[in-house]
């Protein structure tokens, strides 16, 4: 068994009110690389932010290098666009970060990132697969895949309040500036990413799909974005039998509508809940408030210390609030790893 880390960039996080990213986009860019340094080596390296925000929400990260720490399960990173830096040995399958999707074109390598994926996911020697992702923005490009698949019209947020409404007007002027009505793209998941997707649906998507080809087991671990990437294997005419694992945070979105989107799609789900009520520590407060919700793999990795015999859910809270003590030594919640500056971003499935 193996985690799968897909991380990349899309310039759609850049619009204002979008994502829950502050309002410094520079740091933002850094956050996928900052998220793969924390769960490959503990915190960040070359990447020049921790992804906290002001109010102390940790980036999900923090609870998949937890468990990572507690059941010592191997990961690959796959840099699908990374705009920022990173520390952590990735496989480069893309051509460089995603557009704006109110562009004609948001993912013009679509295609070539896809059969790379495709060619990795079929190569690598599992017999599980957990991939996850980091992208700010996600959860937008998200909404406008499933949109020009004709698909359920819902996606999660890192908000408390989902801006649902901002992120129908920009997949619709998305949607628009592509030639494309909603459904257009039903059967053509290529064309749905490279119009209004991003480069991380496109990887997620080709691993995916290389993976079940080649007699792996694979688990999607996140919410409404890896709901998309099933969305994307489905239309691509692949009906092998698929599970996405969440948070109880996302199940619990109503606005999401996760439990109907994948049951449409015909993809098991589970929902792992932390018992971070439990608890009262900033590494944790956030998301029973509503914020984050998941990313970076994180309802994956809650669901493989739910699996095991080897550690509670309790031991991996403790673990949670270790590493999130170690991340932020000497530093102020939301302070970037240089010293200064607000470290703010959507919680990658954008569920942040």
């Amino acid at each position: 068994m193996r985690v799968v880390l897909v991380a990349g960039t899309t310039e759609t996080a850049d619009v204002p009110g979008i994502s829950a990213a502050g309002a410094d986009p520079e740091l933002m860019r850094h956050t996928p690389g900052a998220d793969l340094d924390i769960v490959t080596h503990g915190e960040p390296t070359l990447a020049p932010v921790v992804p906290v925000s002001p109010s102390g929400c940790p980036t999900p990260a923090v609870a998949t290098r937890a468990a990572r720490e507690l059941l010592g399960f191997d990961v690959v990173c796959v840099d699908a666009g990374i705009a920022g830096r990173t520390g952590s040995p990735a496989i480069d399958v893309g051509n460089g970060p995603g557009a704006d999707v109110r562009e004609p074109t948001a993912v013009p390598d679509a295609e070539e990132t896809y059969e790379r994926a495709r060619e990795l996911g079929a190569a690598l020697p599992d017999d599980r697969l957990v991939i996850g992702e980091t992208i700010p923005g996600g959860t937008t490009t998200a909404l406008g895949v499933l949109r020009a698949l004709g698909e359920e019209p819902s996606v999660s947020s890192s908000l408390p309040e989902n801006p649902l409404d901002l992120k129908r007007r920009v997949v619709a002027e998305g949607l628009d500036e592509s030639g494309l009505a909603p459904g257009d793209a039903a059967g053509d998941p290529l064309r749905a990413v490279a119009a209004v997707g991003d480069p991380v649906l496109a990887a997620v998507a080709g691993l995916t799909v290389g993976a079940v080809e080649s007699g792996t087991t694979v688990t999607l671990a996140g919410g409404t974005q890896l709901a998309a990437a099933a969305a994307l294997v489905r239309h691509a005419g692949v009906d092998a039998p698929l599970t996405l694992a969440t948070t109880s945070f996302v199940a619990a979105d109503d606005s999401a509508g996760i439990a109907g989107l994948t049951d449409s799609l015909g993809v098991d789900l589970t929902v792992t809940d932390p018992g971070f009520d439990a608890v009262e520590h900033p590494a944790m407060d956030a998301y029973v408030a509503g914020e984050a919700k998941e990313g970076v793999g994180m309802g994956g990795a809650l669901r493989l210390v739910d699996e095991s015999a080897a550690a509670s859910m309790a031991d991996l809270r403790e673990r949670i609030v270790d590493v999130y003590d170690r991340l932020l030594a000497g530093r102020e919640p939301g302070e970037d790893a240089s010293g200064g500056g607000t470290a703010t971003s959507e919680a990658p499935e954008p569920e942040r």
